[in-house]
């Protein structure tokens, strides 16, 4: 484990942290986006919701034997490596049918295909994020601040 391990670790929550909340400001601005993308009998589909799923750094096999090895001949604690954006997927929840037969995506029934997106569970995760993303700020202020104060001792 080097100096800047617990640097790093923060630095990678703060990155993949950054995405998910891209993903959701894109969930947000789509919300009522009824002509996203072309299905394959090339008919308008509505947006569908991304999800952000996350995995262990470097979580290989060969990796966690290594580190495995590594703990167990010098006795250190297995510390991880960070986190990481594992895939961004859309969710397959069926979309919204509301009745509107002024709008030009209605069907012959009147009724309009809305994305499968529900703002206020974004809001949730909007606000999960911010929180984790904050805690990330908050660890590596902290790191820093032990670095720096270890660097005054040699003065």
């Amino acid at each position: 484990m080097g100096i800047f391990h617990s640097i790093n670790t923060s630095g990678s929550g703060l990155t993949a942290q950054r995405l998910r909340m891209d993903v959701i400001s894109s969930n947000i601005a789509n919300a009522e986006t009824t002509r996203a993308q072309l299905n394959e009998n090339g008919e308008w589909e509505p947006y569908r919701r991304k999800l952000v799923s996350f995995e262990e750094k470097n979580a290989s096999f060969h990796s966690k034997l290594q580190n495995a090895i590594h703990s167990h001949s010098n006795h250190a604690g297995n510390s991880g490596n960070g986190v990481q954006v594992n895939e961004i997927s859309e969710d397959e929840e069926p979309f919204k049918m509301v009745y509107n037969p002024n709008h030009p995506d209605a069907n012959e029934d009147g009724y309009v295909a809305m994305p499968n997106v529900d703002p206020l569970q974004e809001m949730v995760d909007l606000m999960s994020t911010t929180r984790s993303y904050e805690a990330n700020v908050t660890s590596m202020n902290a790191s820093k601040d032990m670095l720096m104060k270890a660097l005054e001792i040699g003065k």
